[in-house]
């Protein structure tokens, strides 16, 4: 229950988070044996970057794929836990990227991704003239670049508490079943000790 609070908290810290770039950063849930894949019209020239992440789910793995307009193969990687691809398109078009657990029959994983395409906006008063930026100006510039940076921290450090989270709960459990087979063990063989004194003592009698 603490664990599904804390990804509601995490998946809704990453939803409203604004930045002042042309970027989509989100986390979503793909099933087993399912395959999801993101399409983004992409101009030439334009810098873009991809960064994923699987948060929790399985062995905390995935096949990723980015293709582009002509479905040739830009980026693949298989069975990856996190990665980070940074391309710059050649030609006007749509781009692919998919994420694939196919290879998965029964654990489904939760996967952030943060899809940015081209650089940052203008700063609202300060990159919206040429003449030399004042010290005020400058600094304000700085701080954004600060809180950008904070920001990145920020989500980061949620996604390593998310799966820390995760594997505490799953080590929790499995320490349980196994006190509880050790229990049965126990029992299993007290009976079993009971049982073997008595025949003794039945055999004496008789």
């Amino acid at each position: 229950m603490e664990f599904r609070k804390r990804t509601f908290i995490l998946y809704t810290f990453l939803q409203t988070v604004i930045l002042f770039t042309d970027a989509v950063e989100f986390t979503f849930e793909l099933q087993d044996n399912a395959k999801e894949c993101l399409y983004e019209e992409i101009d030439k020239g334009t810098e873009t970057t991809l960064e994923y992440q699987v948060v929790t789910g399985g062995h905390y793995d995935i096949d990723v794929l980015v293709e582009g307009p002509s479905r040739q193969i830009l980026y693949r990687e298989v069975k990856q836990q996190y990665g980070q691809f940074q391309f710059t398109p050649e030609t006007t078009g749509t781009y692919m990227v998919c994420f694939s657990n196919e290879f998965s029959t029964f654990s489904h994983k939760l996967i952030y991704v943060d899809f940015q395409v081209g650089d940052d906006s203008a700063l609202p008063g300060v990159d919206e003239h040429f003449e030399a930026a004042t010290q005020m100006e400058s600094s304000a510039w700085k701080v954004h670049e600060n809180l950008k940076s904070v920001l990145d921290y920020q989500t980061h450090l949620r996604l390593r508490e998310a799966q820390g989270s995760k594997r505490m709960e799953e080590m929790n459990e499995r320490v349980l079943f196994w006190a509880i087979g050790e229990t049965l063990g126990i029992l299993v063989i007290t009976v079993g000790q009971v049982m073997v004194l008595k025949s003794f003592f039945a055999d004496r009698k008789n």
